[in-house]
This record gives structure tokens, C-alpha cells and sequence, in this order.
């Protein structure tokens, strides 16, 4: 057996999700069928991140299991034809077999976009959180700082995480402005269920005036789920790279 490992973006509108659910349409659904057409048989494919509804990968990464003779770059393109527009392959190699997309070391970035303008625009509604009101990018930044660390992120998590630690490693949350738009970018070594989207909800509650930037202090130490902000939407979220050590890829 080989193991492919494959590079994946897609638009995560017309998607329950990443994982498959029994109530809609879910991205793995959707490459597994792809991926079973043209193997010829069943195989289960495994993701490095259970986005949710609406959410939009750039570099998703996924592996799976199988005995054809194709050459590893091959699969990608094969695979895509039988996709819809939605969703891409970017990559496919062949990795080694210990090789598992969630549990080997990784670094992961998130990007999350917000239109900031008096009036929405429609070609975003799906790809950024429209926020009309005016927002303190200056204290944003300096809490964004107090998100970089090692923490205990209990209080920025949804309580249907099941993880034994909500201990993560964040390297760097990073806000920008680019035209009207702000984007935050955050880097780790793992993120919870919803982590990014609360936040979001929470640097935007400062930049708001609601809180001082130094309560993200409070926040991280306190246990009590309510003390932090909103979660955002999923529309405005995007799982932009995966990184893994170089040794995982087969020459």
C-alpha cells in the first residue's frame, strides 16, 4: 500500500464542512467519491483539520491509502476531474506510512477577513465577515500581542472541543489593513474547535472599545467560556497552510 498525501483548497459555501455529516454535503464526501472513481475501490480519507460550514481552505492537507500504480503528481490532476469547481488539488506525493495529517508535528495558519466599510459588498458576503462600525486597529494589535505564547485557551474554544489539553502554542497573530479590509492571521502548533473565530470575536469586542486590550490577560487566565468574545463567523475564515517536517515525503 502507498500513502498520497494531497494539498487541497476549496470554497467552503455549498459545504456542511470538512467531516462527513448525515444531514448534507461535506468536502471529504466529495474528494472520497472523486478518489473511489478513480481507484476503483474504497478508501478513507483523512484531514489535517475539521473545518466547519462555510469555512475555506488554501492548503488543507489529506491523506489516503491505496494499491494503484500511478505516479504520486498524477493523482492530483486525475483526481480533479472527477471534482467539482469548488474544490482543487493543488499537490499530491506519496508520503511515508506512519505519516498521519493530524497527529504528526505541524505548524498551521489561519486567516480571518473582515470587510470594514460603511456599506457591504455582495461578492464578499461569503468570503469575509461585513463589519460596518469603526474599529481601533491600534488597540487590536496590542491584544492580538497577548495571544502570542503558550496558553491555556479553554476560555477561546466551543464547549463541544473534546481534547484532552487546551493548551496551543500560538508563534504569531498578526492584523493588517489592506484597502477595507483587515485581516487576522494567526500561526500555531494546533488550534481548538472554533478557536480562531472566538478570537476574532474577542479582538473585535476591543477594537470596539468594549474591553482594554490587557484583559486578554484576564481572559486567558480566567476559567469561565463567557469572559471572552463572540465567535465569528465561519464565512470569514480560511485554513491557509500546513506545514510538516520534510522528513514525511517519499523522493
Amino acid at each position: 500500500m502507498r500513502r498520497i498525501k494531497l494539498v487541497i483548497s476549496y470554497d467552503g459555501s455549498n459545504y456542511c464542512g470538512w467531516q462527513v455529516q448525515p444531514n448534507g454535503i461535506s468536502i471529504q464526501s466529495t474528494l472520497q467519491k472523486a478518489i473511489e472513481d478513480l481507484v476503483g475501490g474504497g478508501i478513507m480519507l483523512t484531514g489535517a483539520s475539521r473545518t466547519d460550514s462555510g469555512v475555506h481552505a488554501l492548503g488543507q492537507v489529506a491523506v489516503f491509502d491505496t494499491d494503484r500504480n500511478i505516479p504520486a503528481w498524477q493523482f492530483a490532476g486525475a483526481i480533479n476531474q472527477r471534482l467539482p469547481k469548488d474544490i482543487v488539488i493543488q499537490e499530491s506525493v506519496e508520503v511515508s506510512g506512519e505519516f498521519h495529517p493530524r497527529y504528526c508535528d505541524s505548524v498551521k495558519t489561519y486567516q480571518y477577513k473582515i470587510l470594514n466599510r460603511h456599506r457591504a459588498l455582495p461578492k464578499e458576503r461569503f468570503y469575509s465577515y461585513f463589519v460596518p462600525r469603526k474599529v481601533n486597529l491600534d488597540d487590536m494589535k496590542k491584544a492580538a500581542a497577548y495571544i502570542c505564547g503558550t496558553h491555556d485557551f479553554h476560555n477561546f474554544c466551543s464547549q463541544r472541543s473534546n481534547v484532552q489539553s487546551t493548551v496551543r502554542t500560538i508563534y504569531s497573530c498578526d492584523i493588517d489593513k489592506e484597502n477595507d479590509f483587515i485581516l487576522l492571521t494567526v500561526t500555531g502548533n494546533g488550534f481548538l474547535y472554533n478557536m480562531v473565530r472566538i478570537i476574532t470575536g474577542t479582538l473585535l469586542n476591543i477594537g470596539y472599545g468594549h474591553k482594554k486590550s490587557e484583559h486578554i490577560k484576564e481572559m486567558l487566565e480566567e476559567k469561565e467560556r463567557k469572559i471572552a468574545g463572540p465567535t465569528a463567523p465561519a464565512h470569514g475564515l480560511t485554513l491557509v497552510e500546513i506545514k510538516y517536517s520534510n522528513k514525511i515525503s517519499i523522493p
